[in-house]
């Protein structure tokens, strides 16, 4: 059986590297993306060091991916960035790099990819995040760029599903990542602070605690697995530990 290949961008963060593992160990190729060489997984079949919020980078991205392996037959958009301003302190330059990290590079990364995909009837998984339907102060860009995410995973379903190519999201909630340590350390919190943190933040779900990151790498792979879930396309997962099915005023 010909081996199936997935490419994860934003590999070097902790769902990136964690669904890599995952897709590994389920007997996948690995291309990982990431412009951070320094932190990139280093069992990867292929690493490219790329920004994908560059305007060139998602075509040359997917000619080398092409040129080494012949086929992809998933495309996990994983790399994202984030800001934590309030929308009077968010500089037009800041939501632009949200948007174009999280938005545009997606939208070009699949106009390149598109043809290798539709050659294997490949699927794409999209990792947007709770913020897209409940959300925080402080953090506008970024809902907004994650928000924007859904509306285009459901037209990308639209416009390839007769041709076979799957697209759906994964919407994360709190999980032990880089990026959610980075946000509660904000005001210099020290390393036992921040774990306090994770612990109350985990007692506000229902399921008590935070995700781990080869969590949300397991849901990508079902998404990205036609034998998984071969009838699914232009959905949304929410994978939190239950945290948006509570009223806030519960």
């Amino acid at each position: 059986m010909t081996q199936r290949v997935v490419a994860i961008t934003g590999v070097s963060g902790g769902i990136g590297r964690a669904t890599a593992e995952v897709f590994a160990n389920a007997g996948w190729r690995v291309v990982g993306i990431d412009r951070s060489k320094e932190t990139a997984p280093g069992d990867l079949d292929q690493f490219i060091h790329a920004d994908v919020s560059t305007v060139d980078a998602p075509r040359d991205i997917f000619n080398s991916i092409s040129e080494q392996h012949g086929r992809l037959d998933a495309l996990v958009n994983n790399a994202a960035y984030q800001i934590c301003k309030s929308i009077a302190d968010t500089t037009a330059d800041d939501f632009d790099m949200v948007m174009n990290c999280n938005v545009r590079s997606i939208f070009l990364s699949v106009q390149h990819a598109l043809p290798l995909l539709l050659k294997s009837r490949g699927a794409i998984v999209n990792i947007s995040s709770v913020h897209a339907v409940a959300t925080s102060v402080g953090i506008a860009a970024y809902a907004a760029s994650k928000g924007a995410l859904l509306a285009l995973t459901r037209a990308m379903a639209l416009e390839f599903g007769e041709a076979g190519v799957r697209c759906n999201a994964v919407l994360p909630g709190a999980v032990d990542t880089p990026m959610l340590h980075a946000g509660l350390g904000r005001g210099h919190a020290s390393g036992d602070d921040i774990q306090k943190k994770i612990r109350g933040l985990g007692r506000k779900h229902v399921m008590g605690r935070v995700g781990q990151p080869h969590e949300i790498g397991q849901t990508i792979l079902f998404l990205a697995d036609n034998d998984r879930s071969s009838f699914m396309t232009g959905q949304s997962l929410v994978v939190d530990g239950g945290a948006t099915a509570r009223l806030s005023t519960e």
